[in-house]
């Protein structure tokens, strides 16, 4: 090993601590507004919300609560879960947001496997707790988000109110020191494969993710930009928004527990001048229904970022055609805290917007502190050609190098998440053009095997839901004698009788090749989704018997 020289600089620890400081410093009158339970607006200056987080800080220090200690929240997107999400990290413990939206069985399960100490929980999820706290032996209590006022009679012993847990307490506090390594925040997977998987940030990579976010020609927010995050902050820390947000001094726009409600979004966006917004395409469906119903506008907003699943291109195009708004993708997993890429295409003034949505619905090249490569079936390097799928594997910064408490879990049936190099096998199967642009084309427990060539669905359903009469689609394996695999489209219609399948399948014809398209179409009210707003296969594989008996053949004769 050769003997290098180290450099004569200080080495000072990279602390999400030093974000609070530094807004606090230089952005003290900014706001955060918030949409309350309630639905009424409340409204905070960054002064009003760090002075509120030394008081929480004091109080969990006066609750016993001890370095590392995992406090848990169930929560929405409002300022008390911002200060949260402060005050626990920098005083030194961990702040474990729990999705609401998971079963009772798996939060139960995640509570006792993070060993979580107190929990704080917004009104709507005291019945849950009350129901789950026998079960609970390490919990030693609750903290119900709201004020003594309005909190309601409630089963759960010397639960606390947040309002008057934070009055009792001194404003000062001097935040500690100590390693970047530790522990900052915990999210779990949602489980689709057996029980939730746990994936432990520390500070270092929580600062390292906020400066890769933010980077020019990423994310790259500034003190002028009003932010509204609608993913919600129980998902992989609302994409790191709080951070970064936080850190350029931009206004953030929380709203609350109502994140699917396309008029309260158009009100918010346009009332409170929001002109970059986070969300699962989901959610700019639903944004997009309601524009179109009621002609309502959104001309502040400049741009969306988008991730989870591809955004349907007719959406991208309703959104920059009418509302003058870009679509930029953005792909990551929880194992990355989450950001992996991001379409930088978005920014590029030589694209003609128009004709160059093929390239915009690509996932995009990996942003700095990221590396990605494929590879294929037998281990080996897939070419970056733009065509030839592969696994995808990542490594970086901000990437888990495995999972909190994973005792057990890599075995025959769960074999180990990253292969020999400490890569992250991310799951997905995707391919990188010439130029490194990501193209997810599915997760490889749904791409489609058929006649030795792959299928993607996810290729299907954007196609599907391009259609003007259709508001849902997912596309999924069924069994062929001859073809190994053949795709099963399950639709939702806006109207109860049309297209007719037939309709539907001619819709492909000139889209793809005519081997690719679905062999069979059922129509279905609504389709399962999982906690994260995902489309739940693993339930439509479950339920394919029944599903095919219903579906109608559109295979040529």
């Amino acid at each position: 090993m050769p003997d290098y020289m180290n450099g004569i600089m200080m080495d000072a620890p990279l602390l999400i601590r030093d974000i609070l400081v530094y807004a606090e410093q230089h952005w003290p009158a900014q706001e955060i507004l918030s949409v309350m339970p309630s639905g009424q607006l409340d409204n905070k200056s960054y002064t009003d919300i760090f002075k509120r987080c030394r008081h929480l800080a004091n109080a969990l220090q006066e609750l016993g609560v001890q370095a590392s200690d995992r406090i848990a929240t169930l929560a929405w997107n409002d300022h008390r879960h911002v200060e949260i999400y402060f005050a626990v990290a920098c005083s030194g413990a961990v702040c474990h947001t729990i999705n609401p939206r998971l079963s009772e069985e798996q939060i139960h399960y995640i509570i006792n496997h993070a060993d979580d100490r107190w929990l704080f929980t917004a009104p709507d999820f005291v019945p849950l707790i009350e129901k789950l706290l026998p079960s609970l032996p390490r919990l030693k209590g609750v903290i119900v988000l709201s004020d003594s006022e309005n909190i309601q009679p409630t089963a759960l012993p010397d639960a606390l109110d947040y309002e008057t847990l934070l009055l009792n307490t001194s404003d000062s506090f001097i935040w500690p020191d100590f390693p970047e390594t530790t522990a900052s925040s915990l999210c779990y997977t949602s489980g689709t494969t057996g029980h939730p998987k746990g994936v432990l940030y520390s500070h270092r990579s929580t600062v390292l993710h906020t400066l890769m976010c933010n980077q020019a020609g990423v994310v790259g927010l500034t003190s002028a930009d009003t932010v509204m995050p609608v993913v919600p902050m129980f998902h992989v820390n609302a994409w790191g928004v709080p951070y970064t947000a936080t850190l350029a001094g931009a206004r953030l726009v929380l709203p609350g527990p109502h994140m699917g409600n396309g008029e309260l979004l158009q009100r918010l966006i346009e009332e409170e001048q929001v002109t970059v917004a986070f969300g699962v395409p989901t959610i700019w469906l639903a944004l997009v229904h309601y524009l179109e119903e009621s002609g309502k506008r959104i001309d502040s907003l400049q741009r969306i970022y988008t991730g989870g699943t591809a955004c349907p291109r007719h959406i991208m195009e309703i959104l920059l055609n009418r509302y003058g708004v870009r679509t930029i993708h953005l792909w990551g997993m929880t194992e990355l805290s989450p950001l992996g890429t991001m379409n930088m295409a978005a920014f590029r003034p030589d694209l003609d917007t128009d004709n160059s949505l093929d390239l915009l619905r690509k996932q995009g090249r990996s942003v700095f502190g990221l590396e990605m490569r494929l590879k294929d079936d037998d281990g080996l390097p897939v070419e970056q050609n733009g065509t030839d799928p592969g696994r995808l594997f990542v490594r970086g910064y901000a990437t888990c190098s495995g999972y909190y408490r994973n005792e057990g879990l890599d075995s025959e049936d769960h074999p180990p998440t990253h292969d020999g190099d400490g890569w992250l096998d991310t799951g997905d199967i995707g391919t990188i053009d010439e130029d490194g642009y990501l193209q997810i084309t599915d997760r490889a427990k749904d791409v489609i095997k058929s006649g030795g060539e792959w299928i993607s669905s996810i290729e299907l359903e954007n196609l599907a839901m391009g259609h003007p009469d259709i508001v849902e689609a997912a596309v999924i394996a069924c069994p062929d004698e001859q073809w190994q695999e053949r795709p099963l489209l399950v639709a939702v219609r806006k109207t109860k009788d049309s297209p007719s399948a037939k309709e539907l399948g001619e819709w492909y014809q000139n889209k793809l090749p005519d081997w690719m398209h679905p062999d069979r179409i059922v129509f279905v009210e609504e389709l399962p989704h999982t906690a994260t707003g995902k489309v739940k296969k693993s339930q439509l594989r479950n339920e394919l018997e029944q599903l095919l008996a219903q579906s109608e053949s559109i295979r040529p004769a």
